[in-house]
């Protein structure tokens, strides 16, 4: 039984080490939203200290075997990358248009982008929401880092017919099979966005981040959690958490397509806790930060702080009011999130 003590938490970018400040911030912060449109409550009815207090599921048989298999299959591909200069430009980064392969040969496309200035001295892959990405972030404030944004199979640069590109779609494709779902194929795009970081810079092996929201905070907890080559990650609204309670709980979105098929068929909840991020997290061991929201109506709470909770030291929870969701002050968190991320992922 564990006894250390629970996860660093920090409301709205507040940083304990500046407690003075806290008080007034939290005076300052708008609050959760109270209008919307949805005919159910995005917070369900839970408070911080219930949200703190959800347990991931126990593993099905296997689970451990599954994804171990799964992961040395993808280290033995050689992802082939190719570069081409982009037609994207930045004045303080070379874009690069990247192409590597990934298992099953499938070919994923994104991009990779370079300072500037200074040294490669770190490596991040960025993974991606279910709108996919048709262009680098190029906001994240980073330096000396070499940063790769894939596309996960099916999605935006790595659309491949008659895989979906729809989220309602394509969070089904192939959910009747466990070895075939197309989130399993996801993952292993992420480790080999990982390889393709040490084929072309083999000194960032160990010295690698990710970061991901949403469907790529989902996919990232499970890729993280059985890929030592990454050092530490950063998780925002990560979906595929608590799978029992994603299938039951009301909801938007590629969630609630999920629903609709387990209503018909009844078998997706089989393949679903093979995939589920807060089983995965409980596997981690490197540093986080989890950023999660108090309310969302395409990523249930209870499911984003079941992946948050399941996280071992040292682990670092951000607290935002909502997600997926626009709403005043949603900036000024935002903001604050972003400044945090760029300090966790600094060079040393």
């Amino acid at each position: 039984m564990r006894t250390e003590p629970g996860p660093r938490l920090v409301e709205a970018g507040v940083d304990p080490r500046l407690a003075q400040h806290a008080v007034s911030r939290d005076k300052a912060r708008m609050s959760i939203p109270k209008t919307h449109p949805f005919d159910f409550d995005p917070t369900y009815g839970m408070r911080l200290e219930e949200l703190l207090a959800v347990k991931p599921p126990e593993p099905p048989e296997g689970f451990d075997d599954f994804w171990e298999a799964r992961y040395h299959k993808a280290l033995a591909v050689d992802p082939q990358p190719v570069l081409s200069r982009s037609r994207i430009t930045h004045p303080d980064w070379h874009v690069l248009d990247l192409v590597y392969l990934s298992t099953d040969a499938f070919r994923i496309g994104g991009w990779l982008i370079l300072p500037r200035e200074g040294e490669v001295r770190r490596g991040l892959v960025v993974g991606h929401g279910y709108g996919g990405r048709d262009r680098p972030d190029f906001e994240l404030p980073i330096k000396e880092t070499a940063i790769l944004f894939p596309c996960c199979r099916g999605l935006s640069l790595s659309a491949h017919p008659p895989i979906s590109q729809n989220p309602s779609w394509h969070v089904l494709h192939d959910i009747d099979k466990p070895d075939s779902y197309i989130i399993g194929g996801c993952v292993e795009d992420i480790w080999l966005a990982v390889s393709t970081l040490t084929a072309f810079y083999p000194w960032l092996c160990g010295h690698i981040g990710y970061s991901g929201i949403s469907f790529g905070g989902g996919v990232g907890a499970m890729a993280i959690a059985y890929d030592e080559r990454i050092d530490r990650g950063h998780l925002a609204l990560p979906s595929f958490g608590h799978q029992p309670l994603r299938l039951k709980l009301p909801t938007v979105g590629s969630a609630q397509s999920v629903q609709e098929y387990q209503a018909e068929h009844g078998n997706a909840l089989e393949t679903l806790r093979f995939y589920d991020a807060a089983t995965a997290a409980r596997r981690i061991n490197v540093p986080m930060l989890t950023a999660v929201a108090l309310f969302d109506p395409a990523v249930a709470p209870p499911c984003q702080f079941a992946v948050a909770n399941a996280i071992r030291k040292p682990n670092e929870i951000f607290i935002l009011d909502a997600g997926h969701f626009d709403y005043p002050g949603s900036a000024e968190q935002e903001a604050a999130l972003r400044d945090r991320v760029g300090q966790f992922f600094g060079v040393p």
